[in-house]
């Protein structure tokens, strides 16, 4: 079940005066994390050294249709974090896959017994790396929103922005949490399948990855090109690996996957594509790699993901020559 909170919500509550860690200031961390800070929330975040100073020295600017504004925000790092130690009441991890284990790392300081962690990155491998350290302290959670960095300012290209979170066992999440998180600018919502959720979410992720890199082309064009049936199968096989880890893929979600990826015409790529085009780190294993494994441990076959992978990993290794 699926509840939506007041998106705007006037702040009154134990909830609005959580101290709350970011770590990351990209387009997911930099977009939730300047809705959060305008409404008042005590938001600090985490980043590396030379973000930090950029940051500090120019504000975190943030550009939303039709809008545009710089923020003065707190900021910490990880050195200093760990030379005077603060406890956060909540940890929102918004980094790239490729940075997940040294902010685990880094924000022990930052978590007290009382503190509560929500990553949002994609897969599953984030929450089973931060149970393991974190025993008992983690949601999951996954957002919707379609950003990017241009410059060092965090770029929200659409008016969609969606924060999903939800108790790993189905408890309902904390009101003090809902409440710290319910603020204008985006939709919060809690739910009591957040595992299916995550589920549903890695396995589009994963297909659109998939069609995009191994066709290397937008949706449209592939469609062009006579891919559609490809797509379907695509598809078929990575929800079948959700199907066996018993975590079945919804016929809504199904058919917004096929709709999004068989549009005549349409230019989306997804942004594994666009990261492993423009020569920059990707999510590759994060993404892909570990549903990969996971087919191999429910027996599943995943022909067209291992083709996928094939190919990114001698890309990949081709760079390095």
């Amino acid at each position: 079940m699926t509840h939506a909170a007041d998106s705007a919500s006037d702040g009154i509550g134990a909830g609005a005066d959580l101290s709350i860690l970011i770590a990351g200031a990209g387009a997911t961390g930099g977009a939730f994390g300047t809705y959060l800070q305008e409404a008042g929330r005590d938001v600090t975040f985490l980043l590396r050294q030379a973000r930090a100073e950029t940051v500090r020295a120019e504000g975190l600017r943030f550009t939303a249709p039709g809008d545009d504004r710089t923020n003065q925000v707190d900021v910490i790092t990880a050195e200093e974090l760990a030379a005077a130690p603060r406890t956060f009441d909540l940890v929102l991890v918004a980094v790239k896959a490729g940075g997940l284990d040294s902010v685990i790392a880094d924000i022990g300081p930052a978590v007290g017994e009382q503190t509560t962690i929500i990553p949002f990155l994609n897969g599953m491998a984030q929450i089973e790396k931060l149970q393991s350290r974190y025993p008992g302290q983690v949601l999951g959670g996954f957002v919707k929103i379609v950003g990017t960095i241009r410059g060092g300012a965090v770029v929200q290209l659409t008016d969609l922005a969606v924060m999903t979170i939800g108790d790993l066992h189905g408890a309902e999440v904390p009101t003090r949490i809902v409440e710290a998180l319910d603020v204008p600018g985006f939709k919060l919502q809690t739910v009591g399948g957040i595992i299916d959720g995550l589920w549903e979410k890695w396995t589009f992720i994963a297909a659109a990855g998939v069609v995009t890199c191994l066709f290397r082309a937008p949706v449209g064009a592939i469609m062009e090109a006579g891919g559609r049936s490809h797509v379907h199968a695509i598809v078929d096989e990575l929800e079948a690996v959700a199907a066996a880890a018993g975590h079945s893929v919804s016929e809504a979600s199904h058919a917004t996957t096929i709709k999004m990826l068989t549009e005549d015409g349409s230019a989306f790529t997804s942004s594994l594509y666009r990261d492993v085009t423009a020569g920059l780190p990707s999510e590759t294993e994060h993404i892909l790699g570990d549903l990969s494994l996971k087919a191999e441990e429910l027996g599943v076959a995943t022909p067209l993901l291992d083709l996928t992978l094939v190919q990114l990993r001698a890309g990949e290794a081709q760079k390095q020559l």
